[in-house]
């Protein structure tokens, strides 16, 4: 589980792509700042997909993407020289500091508008995110609830539709790859799971089988890895 604190940033070093389609496509990654901390088979998010460690050294590491995580994600759109979000998972009985982020992206959506709220300084501002998700993920989208973008955690400050807007401080515009985004851009969008699990809760009280309630609890999350 990772909580959408972005620990550094790193940098796409190869892309090798999968011999006559068959097998993963692999990329290796510049990351000094979280290299040495990992070990074979470990996971790792990278702009917010849950991948495995391999072939570690002092600043690199290696990945393997699947088929599914090329066609969900934003990774095989990326080349050689992009910046890419960091973090390792967090550590049972560590702080919550984000929310709950799986590492499973639920879309690609794609960036509208990155703008600062004082154009004047743009060193110290406040920044206002706007981007498109995919329309089914919109009935999962709340103000003031919960959205991840490129692997970081975000407060929803408005949804009109399927634009989402969000306020981004400057600390986070420094150290993420927000700010290397340009209107267009694809972007990795995972929903709050809570938001999935409420549905399911809702569909097992009202759906045409009745199906039995799952009721979620502190309990629950704990045993099923929250």
């Amino acid at each position: 589980m990772f909580t959408g604190l972005i620990e550094a940033t790193g940098t796409i070093l190869e892309v090798v792509p999968s011999r006559r389609g068959a097998g993963p496509t692999r990329m290796t990654f510049s990351a000094p700042a979280i290299a040495p901390r990992l070990n074979i088979g470990d996971s790792v998010a990278v702009s917010g997909v849950c991948l495995t460690a391999l072939d570690i050294t002092p600043t690199t590491f290696s990945a393997d993407l699947a088929e599914e995580t090329l066609a969900r994600t934003t990774l095989a759109r990326l080349t050689a020289g992009t910046v890419v979000n960091l973090e390792l998972p967090t550590p049972s009985g560590a702080p919550l500091g984000g929310h709950v982020v799986q590492g499973h992206v639920d879309g690609v959506g794609t960036l509208v508008a990155v703008e600062p709220a004082n154009a004047e300084d743009e060193a110290t501002t406040d920044w206002r995110l706007r981007f498109c998700i995919p329309s089914e993920l919109s009935k999962y989208v709340a103000a003031q609830g919960s959205i991840t973008v490129d692997g970081i955690s975000l407060t929803v400050a408005g949804i009109n539709g399927d634009v989402v807007s969000v306020a981004i401080i400057p600390h986070t515009y420094a150290v993420t790859t927000i700010r290397t985004l340009r209107p267009g851009s694809p972007i990795n969008i995972e929903v709050d799971v809570l938001a999935k699990y409420a549905e399911k809760q809702a569909t097992a009280r009202t759906g045409p089988a009745r199906r039995p309630q799952l009721t979620i609890t502190e309990e629950y999350l704990i045993s099923n890895g929250y």
